[in-house]
């Protein structure tokens, strides 16, 4: 009984560390209470790391995540990092700094939220302010700017790759909507030159083209002619070859030329199965 009660007191300090640890890791009670700000981010820097630490190497927590209360804690500070980007992107006097640093919340979140078999929680919210953050970020800096591709790029690698398995519809629309913002910035920042402090650098390019490969090859026919319609509109019109889709084109245009023959054949087989009467 002593050895039982033992067991069930530090599954419960395992639970209270750990749900407290994620409430300080996503800011959900203490940015909007601590008037010391720094002390609050360097609070949240560390938590942030005890929550990667409890995931990789504590076998309780890794039970712990399956509970409902763990999960609505992590759901809550989902929806709160992402109504924090939105708020902050509106703002005209807010700090970069603000917004960035909300930005790499968001970014941490999509290294452990896979580890929760959460991050479909993630993707879907981002799905749904996407538009709006796309709006509203029209004016950011570029420092903004290449961060929210980042961000955008893990949501389109856990869609892409199958992790966060999401509705066809809502798979092209997220294509659709940072595919002709992924490319402007691209060009925006070459522009800039090698000297400038903004890069898009190999790894990350790689990164996004994969992602974005993977995905197109995910969607409906006629979703992915438009996505490549409007890819060949952007090297035709203002040169830009980023993302290179060829692959998945090549792969599109077979499976478009096999669907056809497969219903030519198809249409040929029941012409001669059921022959039109002769009229006599």
């Amino acid at each position: 009984m002593q050895e039982e009660a033992a067991s069930t007191d530090l599954s419960l300090n395992t639970k209270t560390v750990f749900s407290s640890a994620l409430r300080f890791a996503m800011s959900i009670d203490t940015l909007k209470s601590s008037p010391e700000l720094a002390a609050a981010h360097e609070l949240k820097t560390s938590a942030q790391e005890q929550v990667e630490f409890m995931l990789s190497e504590d076998e309780q927590v890794r039970l712990l995540v399956s509970q409902e209360e763990v999960k609505s804690v992590v759901r809550l500070g989902i929806s709160n990092v992402v109504s924090r980007l939105s708020s902050l992107l509106l703002l005209v006097l807010a700090e970069e700094f603000d917004v960035l640093n909300t930005l790499c919340d968001i970014e941490w979140l999509c290294k452990v939220l896979p580890r929760m078999e959460l991050m479909k929680d993630l993707v879907f919210k981002w799905a749904d302010v996407s538009n709006q953050i796309l709006v509203i970020s029209q004016n950011c800096k570029l420092g903004v700017k290449v961060k929210l591709v980042e961000v955008t790029g893990k949501v389109l690698e856990a869609v892409g790759y199958g992790v966060v398995i999401v509705p066809s519809r809502s798979r092209a629309c997220l294509l659709k909507l940072w595919l002709p913002f992924i490319r402007r910035l691209k060009t925006l920042v070459d522009a800039e030159g090698s000297e400038s402090e903004y890069r898009m650098d190999e790894d990350l390019c790689e990164f996004l083209e994969g992602s974005m490969v993977s995905l197109v090859l995910t969607l409906p026919s006629n979703d992915q002619a438009e996505v490549f319609g409007e890819w060949m509109r952007g090297i035709a019109l203002e040169g830009v070859k980023f993302p290179d889709l060829s692959e998945a084109f090549e792969v599109w245009c077979y499976r478009s030329k096999s669907a056809k023959r497969r219903l030519l054949e198809k249409c040929d087989r029941l012409a001669t199965e059921n022959p039109l009467p002769i009229d006599g």
